[in-house]
């Protein structure tokens, strides 16, 4: 029998603005291909995913004072190279926001220090078009769905 793999529990947050564009982040790890994902990382201890979403919404985006709402996915994710964790457990919140320029609360010292490089918006069909990495994935495909049919009766299972 296996053990359990050791996951690391994040939030993680959908931004989105009037005109239906998206906010990511771009990270770029030692050994691994640069991966553009939603905003977003670990729980501190005590801390729920809410508040880890607001304090990386803070952190990352310089944005605060949003309504997260209710979660609207969830991803079990293993990681190919493990090292501290196997994996990550992830609950994404979906934040509509009118358009603003991200001005992280971090310094791009500490960003860095997290592996975080850039911070930009996608519009959806540049996001369907881009030729990057996108974690999860299907994030453009996934983006679209929950734009077109609005935030799910329960978070939805996202995968990989």
């Amino acid at each position: 029998m296996s053990e359990r793999p050791r996951l690391r529990e994040a939030a993680r947050v959908i931004v989105v603005d009037e005109g239906d564009r998206v906010l990511l982040v771009r990270f770029d790890l030692p050994g691994e291909p640069p991966v553009w994902a939603t905003v977003g990382g670990g729980l501190e201890s005590g801390e729920s995913p809410e508040q880890a979403a607001r304090r990386e919404l803070r952190e990352e985006a310089g944005l605060d004072g949003v309504e997260l709402g209710r979660p609207v996915w969830v991803r079990r994710h293993l990681f190919e190279r493990p090292a501290r964790w196997d994996g990550q457990s992830e609950v994404y919140f979906l934040v509509r926001t009118p358009s603003f320029e991200p001005r992280p609360g971090h310094t791009w010292q500490q960003l860095n220090a997290e592996g975080v490089t850039a911070i930009r918006w996608w519009a959806l069909d540049e996001l369907e078009a881009a030729d990057v990495l996108f974690a999860p994935r299907r994030l453009p495909k996934l983006v679209r769905a929950l734009l077109r049919d609005g935030p799910p009766v329960a978070p939805l299972e996202i995968g990989s």
